[in-house]
């Protein structure tokens, strides 16, 4: 049976076809040291060239670290569902069947019930996103392994095993980039009650995300008594968004400094909090306010800031940035 791999251009036949031939001197070379016969010196040769292709392409090093990076970006998303009618699209705004004015037929503990459904699968397809990224790291690890390897004979011998290690891989890599975007709810009950005569389409279910909301580091500043935060999403919304800020004094010393906490509801992307202790480490988060909608939501981000020191009594003056020497008692002379 012949395996295709995706993103190698390549299938069995083509494995065990001419891919490399090597010049005369590698050949001769090879026959020498490795005390093979000139075909299987050719063979060998083709079938290392095909997996370093592969590992340098389809599951080269640059492209597992992109993965990476992309799963510890979905476990930092916020996760919602979104109610469409089966024929509407989802992100489609058609002003004759926004999921907003279906909400009304829905059931509501029903619907409560699918958001906990939406929640254990979401957590479910970012486990599997994990492992499957695990596999994929432990299988280049082993196939880099034995393309290392100097005695070509274990390698020829056990050639069957490397082609199904890369059907295995390339499998593999096409449910991971196929889990890599939310996907439908599985409804088991109606969610619409009846109703009577009135007339609601059918509806589905959608899990939808949407970019982590994350601290701006650099213009995100403390000063003696007050900080200046500010913070971004890296895919801006169509409608503005609501935020919770939380802050907190970390280390408070007595009872009345345990009350320098709060939680801010915010209407924008920046915000300045004021009232705050000099020379004293705040812990501040920020993330979406609560809605109806959301499912699940891992993480939120942080930020500590340390505010700058009051100045002290006596300090000496500055003019331009530079101190001015104090003056000097007048001479007896």
């Amino acid at each position: 049976m012949n395996f295709p791999i995706p993103g190698l251009g390549l299938d069995q036949r083509k494995l065990d076809s001419v891919r490399a031939v090597p010049d005369s001197e590698e050949a001769e070379e090879g026959e020498e040291g490795q005390l093979l016969e000139p075909q299987a010196w050719r063979t060998y040769v083709e079938r290392r060239t095909a997996l370093r292709e592969f590992l340098t392409s389809d599951l080269s090093p640059h492209l597992l670290k992109r993965h990476h990076a992309r799963v510890e970006l979905l476990q930092k998303c916020s996760y919602y569902l979104e109610v469409l009618p089966k024929h509407l699209a989802l992100g489609d705004q058609n002003p004759l069947a926004l999921p907003n004015t279906m909400l009304q037929f829905v059931d509501p503990w029903k619907f409560q019930r699918m958001k906990r459904v939406g929640t254990a699968q979401t957590k479910i397809q970012l486990l599997l996103l994990g492992d499957l990224l695990e596999q994929l790291d432990r299988g280049r690890a082993q196939l880099d392994t034995l393309l290392e390897s100097p005695d070509p004979r274990p390698f020829l011998a056990g050639w069957g095993h490397v082609e199904r290690r890369l059907s295995e891989l390339a499998a593999v890599m096409d449910n991971f980039l196929a889990m890599m975007v939310p996907g439908r709810l599985h409804i088991k009950h109606r969610l619409v009650t009846d109703i009577g005569a009135t007339k609601v389409p059918h509806i589905r279910l959608m899990l939808s995300t949407k970019m982590p909301v994350m601290f701006d580091r650099k213009e995100s500043i403390a000063h003696q008594d007050w900080v200046s935060l500010r913070w971004f999403v890296t895919v801006q919304p169509a409608a503005p968004e609501q935020f919770e800020l939380r802050f907190k004094l970390l280390e408070p010393r007595t009872q009345q400094e345990c009350t320098q906490c709060g939680l801010i509801p915010v209407a924008a992307c920046a915000f300045d909090v004021h009232n705050l202790l000099p020379n004293r480490a705040y812990k501040f988060t920020i993330k979406r306010a609560e809605s109806y909608m959301l499912v699940y939501e891992p993480w939120r981000d942080s930020l500590t800031l340390h505010t700058k020191p009051a100045p002290t009594e006596g300090a000496v003056p500055c003019r331009w940035g530079l101190p001015i020497p104090p003056p000097t008692a007048p001479s007896d002379r």
